[in-house]
């Protein structure tokens, strides 16, 4: 028998972490959308660990164990978006602790995290957790019981230490969750680092497709509390993944690895075009030599530096809106990760949070990389 263990991301993906159909023999794991289960004449459950839908559907631990075999985790959880994976993590946190939360990533975290903070009475203090030694004194200051970083931030492409993230984090008594959305588990394992909790919305590049809302939360220690009580606020509030959703994840996932490799290799050729064209101020992307944590990236980094790309043209909001219009393959849409190359005027969408005015995101798909700096070439010159 194969120990799942010593297998590659390819095998692991492409199997479906060895799911099947027993009982028709198909190669693809069944779906069933049955939201109760049959008890038997004496009022037992046919299944034990089948009762009712809310987090009890076999097509939901398909998904979790191909999750935590690519992840390197002892337990994955699934969720209905990565929000809802991050708000469970940080409803273990008691009234008034303290959070530390890593400054300038994902609006849309950092605006709910203050929210929530301020309701529950709980001190939270952001910090440039790219700056590790500033990072390390925030900690040993703050004493915070649960820190969150994302690596590579989103749009800043910011790149965090975790290992010496981790490190600062258990020495002044707390647990760290990276949020690893832009590297998914094919490029990023951070849990290897030291990390205690990953987070992604696989929304993004896990499924891959744009047609899947879901978030994921996965540990090294299946026993630990703050575990124990994600998965009792899972199920008790009910924030559970659809099995339909369930079983298009996992057939995402089967081309994670190939989808990932590809779509690295487009945003490293488009990231060092951009680099050296005359109307683009700065490129910003790991896999950049010029990257100020260029050499950490390729440390903690596997295979690839990731889709997700920003870039600053010249001549500000004014000339970025106007390549945005001009640009006929990367489509005008929101999120990351899917097969189709997307841009984003950021400060559009976030005009108070520091974005410059001339920075244009992308996250590149798996289209001929020819044609997309083609799309480019024409967008920044017309």
């Amino acid at each position: 028998m194969t120990d799942t263990s010593r297998l590659n991301p390819a095998t692991i993906a492409a199997q479906a972490a060895g799911a099947v159909d027993p009982q028709s023999g198909g190669v693809v794991p069944p779906l069933q959308m049955a939201t109760t289960y049959l008890r038997d004449a004496q009022y037992q459950p046919l299944r034990p660990d089948n009762i009712y839908l809310r987090d009890q559907s076999d097509i939901v631990r398909v998904a979790e164990t191909v999750l935590a075999q690519l992840e390197g985790a002892a337990e994955a959880l699934l969720f209905p978006s990565g929000m809802a994976a991050i708000a469970a993590a940080f409803r273990t946190v008691p009234n008034g602790g303290h959070v530390l939360v890593q400054s300038q990533i994902y609006w849309g975290t950092t605006k709910w995290l203050r929210d929530f903070c301020t309701r529950r009475g709980i001190e939270l203090r952001e910090v440039d957790a790219s700056d590790s030694a500033a990072f390390a004194a925030a900690c040993a200051d703050f004493r915070p019981s649960l820190v969150l970083i994302e690596t590579p931030s989103n749009p800043w492409l910011r790149v965090t230490d975790i290992e010496a993230a981790a490190k600062a984090v258990h020495a002044a008594g707390g647990l760290l969750m990276v949020d690893s959305t832009a590297a998914t588990p094919v490029l990023q394992k951070p849990l290897g680092h030291g990390a205690d909790l990953v987070m992604h919305s696989a929304t993004k590049g896990i499924n891959g497709h744009s047609d899947v809302l879901a978030g994921v939360l996965a540990t090294n220690d299946a026993n630990a509390a703050i575990w124990t009580d994600i998965k009792v606020d899972r199920h008790d509030a009910g924030a559970v993944i659809g099995p339909f959703e369930a079983w298009l994840l996992v057939r995402g996932m089967r081309t994670l690895p190939l989808r990932m490799r590809e779509m690295s290799r487009n945003a490293q050729a488009i990231a060092e075009f951009l680099t050296n064209h005359p109307q683009v101020e700065e490129v910003l992307y790991p896999g950049l030599p010029s990257h100020p944590a260029h050499d950490l990236a390729q440390r903690q980094m596997n295979g690839g530096f990731g889709p997700l790309l920003s870039f600053i043209v010249k001549g500000g909001a004014k000339a970025a809106l106007h390549a945005t219009g001009k640009l006929a393959l990367f489509h005008r849409a929101t999120s990351l990760g899917g097969v189709e190359s997307l841009v984003e005027h950021r400060h559009t969408i976030e005009p108070h949070t520091g974005i410059p005015e001339g920075l244009l995101r992308l996250s590149v798909g798996i289209e001929d990389v020819e044609d997309l700096k083609a799309d480019l070439r024409q967008a920044l010159e017309g």
